[in-house]
């Protein structure tokens, strides 16, 4: 497995690994390094023979305060931007591909690509300070990164519209009712009940546990590529709209946003 990361660090017990996403003064906002950091871990679980689970979690106050708006990118033509923004989708695809178990360990804030990350895994077990919401449509935005097919699955059509539409930010207690976390746990004993389910999937035989998880998936994201193949060029499309630029100005002068449908 790659090692050497600047914004993730990476630990092993036994055959527990962590993945710790580290940019702790950003609330680890998802900057492009981040990304294709987390991107190349996560494909390089294919080749590590002793990791059984994987858990990802976020140094400091948050677990992700979701995409890094500040981050500059220099002006790219039509077919860059396009693999530039498909970055996302390709992190959240390596971390479905994973082969061994995952589960997030999710505390503080998870918003955006944040919330994007758990939902990815096969589990989350949340603190009870955690909070998490898709804030994407109040900037102007659709939610992409193929995650709009696993929210659904999590916790039904109904919250799911409710959730993305509106860009609310749910709580560890709404989460966890919605079947969006499968454990909660006090804030100080997270890494305890994280740990101590990771030590149950450890402990189980290693081939058909990912057979399983493999088949499982296969069965429950059968249809996603094909309804969420368009969602970078949704998202370019959405940029260049006036209400995307209406959303960003009113986030950064801490406002309500007034859109026109421009």
């Amino acid at each position: 497995m790659t090692t050497g990361f600047e914004f993730l660090e990476i630990s092993r017990d036994g055959h527990i690994a962590t993945v710790t996403l580290n940019r702790p003064k950003e609330f680890n906002a998802l900057s492009s390094g981040l990304m294709t950091e987390i991107e190349q871990v996560s494909r390089g679980f294919l080749e590590d023979e002793q990791s059984r689970v994987v858990i990802f979690r976020g140094a400091g106050k948050h677990f992700s305060a979701g995409a890094d708006l500040k981050e500059k990118t220099p002006p790219r033509n039509l077919v860059m931007q396009r693999r530039v923004a498909g970055l996302g989708g390709r992190m959240i695809k390596a971390i479905l591909e994973i082969p061994q178990v995952t589960i997030a360990s999710v505390h503080g804030a998870a918003l955006g690509g944040g919330a994007c990350i758990p939902t990815a895994c096969d589990f989350r077990v949340g603190a009870d300070d955690a909070f998490c919401g898709y804030p994407e449509v109040n900037l102007g935005i659709n939610l992409q990164w193929l995650s709009l097919p696993l929210c659904v699955r999590l916790i039904g059509p109904a919250r799911a519209k409710r959730m993305i539409m509106l860009g609310d930010r749910e709580s560890a207690k709404t989460l966890f009712h919605w079947g969006f976390f499968d454990e909660l746990a006090p804030r100080g004993e997270l890494e305890a009940a994280t740990m101590k389910m990771a030590e149950r999937y450890a402990a189980q035989p290693p081939i058909p546990t990912q057979m399983i998880k493999q088949s499982i998936n296969a069965v429950s994201n059968a249809l996603d590529q094909a309804i969420m193949h368009m969602d970078t060029d949704q998202f370019l499309l959405a940029t260049g709209t006036e209400d995307r630029s209406e959303g960003m100005k009113a986030f950064f002068e801490k406002r309500n946003p007034e859109f026109k449908g421009n």
